[in-house]
């Protein structure tokens, strides 16, 4: 099953997509992965894409397009993939199409998961990371620690990430509504799309979203 998982910041692709991949036994398949993998393994076009973020540009389209393609290429994702972060606007949509077109494969579901814009900001502002790991995350409203400003864990110092405040966060999805969620309709159009109120607790989301994928529900 070939899949493209979409929505705002702070829906929990990340937390679904693997849990998804995972229940279907199929590789998840995220940008962010792909560009540390290619980075780290040294390859032609990680060096392009270390170059360009080195300097604070950002990865061109036909970057990010040539690492998926060349990812979903692999014989892992013959039976099938979840993306997570791509495509991320309309021109690299259409050349997902175009290159599984020409591998005789065809996307089977998108999967749009929506979360209100001032739940999304009280999601991401309210984040507190550890200073001495950063593995170790709490939220000031929904899993706080036991003393404020500091980690439970290791006792290290919590702070706000300045991308997670709420200024910033409301750039995110002013970026998101303007770029990716015109995919959306795109795919509509092509009658791939079920929406998923992400707004319920983790099991209850990849439940809705197994229901709704084709031959699963």
């Amino acid at each position: 099953m070939r899949i493209v998982l979409v929505g705002p910041p702070g829906a929990g692709k990340g937390t679904q997509a693997a849990l998804l991949a995972e229940q279907l036994s199929i590789p998840h398949i995220s940008t962010g992965n792909l560009f540390r993998a290619n980075i780290s393994e040294g390859t032609e076009l990680g060096r392009r894409v270390e170059s360009i973020l080195r300097e604070g540009g950002l990865v061109p389209d036909e970057l990010t397009i040539a690492m998926a393609a060349e990812r979903m290429a692999q014989e892992d994702a013959q039976g099938g993939f979840l993306l997570d972060g791509f495509p991320r606007n309309i021109g690299q949509a259409k050349a997902l199409d175009a290159s599984l077109a020409e591998a005789g494969q065809k996307l089977d579901a998108v999967l749009d998961l929506e979360v209100p814009e001032d739940e999304v900001v009280k999601r991401i502002a309210g984040r507190r990371m550890c200073r001495r790991d950063s593995a170790h995350v709490f939220h000031v409203e929904y899993n706080p620690p036991r003393r404020e400003g500091v980690c439970d864990v290791c006792g290290g110092e919590l702070y706000q990430r300045d991308d997670d405040r709420a200024e910033t966060v409301r750039k995110r999805l002013a970026v998101y509504h303007e770029e990716t969620e015109p995919i959306i309709d795109y795919y509509r159009a092509q009658g791939l799309v079920s929406t998923i109120s992400a707004l319920a607790p983790v099991p209850e989301v990849t439940r809705r979203a197994l229901a709704v994928l084709p031959g699963l529900g």
